[in-house]
C-alpha cells in the first residue's frame, strides 16, 4: 500500500479526489491532505508519503514553488491543474503525470499506475528536478527534455536535438552527438511541447532545430542542409513562413 498526500486549496477537488483514489485505486491510501503550500511540505516532510497529488495553481504558494521549498523529493508527483497552457507544457516536457479537473477515473487510474511503477527504483525523482530546473531557467535555449526510451527515459538538452522525424505514430530524435531516439509519440506532441523560437515545422515529416540550419536551398518549397549535412524537404505550403523567419535573424 503507498501512502499518498493531496494538496490542493479547493475543498470539493479534494474531497472528490480521495473518494475516486478509495474508490478506483486500492493500492493507494491517502494518509493526509492540506489546502495550501507551506502545510503541504510539513506534512511531506513528515510522513513521506509515496505519491503526491498536486495543485499547480494555488494563492500565496502554487505547486510548483511548493516543490522547490521542499528539502527531499523522494516521492513521485501527479498534478492536478485546471488547463492552463505553460504549467501543462512545462510538466509534459518534463515527462510527469498531470490529471485535470474535474479528474476523469481512467486518468487517474493510468496516472497512479504509473506512480505504482516508479517506485519500484529507490532513484530520487529525477523527472521533478528537470521539471524545477526548468522553470528556473529563463533561457529557453538551455531547457531539457525528458524523452521516454525503452528502459526509461533519456534527459537531453533541447540544445542538441538537431531535427525530429515523423515515422508514422513514432518521433526520431537525430541528436549532435550522432545518436537517434525513437519515441512512441507523434511529431504534433512534440510540435507543441518545444519552444516555438527554436524549432520550426518545415514539413509533415520534419521539425528543425533553427540553429543548426547551414544553408537553405531555393526550389518548389526548397530544401535546407543541416549541420550534419542532411537535406531536408521544406513543403510548398510552410516556406513563406520559414523565410520570414530566418529574415528576422
Amino acid at each position: 500500500m503507498l501512502g499518498a498526500i493531496i494538496v490542493d486549496d479547493e475543498s470539493n477537488s479534494r474531497n472528490g479526489l480521495k473518494e475516486k483514489i478509495s474508490r478506483y485505486c486500492p493500492e493507494v491510501q491517502v494518509i493526509a491532505e492540506s489546502e495550501n503550500g507551506e502545510n503541504g511540505i510539513r506534512l511531506i516532510e513528515a510522513l513521506k508519503p509515496d505519491i503526491v497529488f498536486l495543485d499547480v495553481e494555488m494563492p500565496k504558494m502554487n505547486g510548483f514553488t511548493m516543490l522547490q521549498k521542499l528539502t527531499s523529493r523522494h516521492f513521485e508527483v501527479i498534478f492536478i491543474t485546471g488547463y492552463d497552457h505553460y504549467a501543462i507544457n512545462a510538466i509534459k516536457v518534463s515527462a510527469l503525470d498531470y490529471l485535470v479537473k474535474p479528474v476523469e477515473i481512467s486518468e487517474l487510474k493510468e496516472a497512479v499506475l504509473k506512480a505504482i511503477n516508479k517506485r519500484t527504483t529507490a532513484k530520487k525523482n529525477e523527472q521533478v528536478e528537470l521539471l524545477l530546473q526548468n522553470l528556473l531557467n529563463d533561457k529557453k535555449e538551455q531547457l531539457r527534455i525528458a524523452i521516454p526510451s525503452t528502459d526509461g527515459l533519456q534527459f537531453t538538452d533541447i540544445s542538441s536535438i538537431i531535427y525530429l522525424e515523423a515515422s508514422s505514430n513514432y518521433t526520431i530524435f537525430f541528436l549532435t552527438n550522432k545518436k537517434k531516439l525513437t519515441v512512441g509519440r507523434t511529431l504534433k506532441e512534440y510540435e507543441e511541447l518545444l519552444p516555438e523560437n527554436i524549432f520550426i515545422r518545415i514539413h509533415h515529416s520534419y521539425i528543425i532545430n533553427k540553429n543548426f540550419v547551414q544553408k537553405y536551398i531555393r526550389g518548389e518549397g526548397g530544401q535546407v542542409v543541416m549541420q550534419n549535412n542532411v537535406v531536408l524537404d521544406v513543403a510548398k505550403r510552410r516556406k513563406a513562413e520559414f523565410l520570414k523567419i530566418f529574415a528576422k535573424k
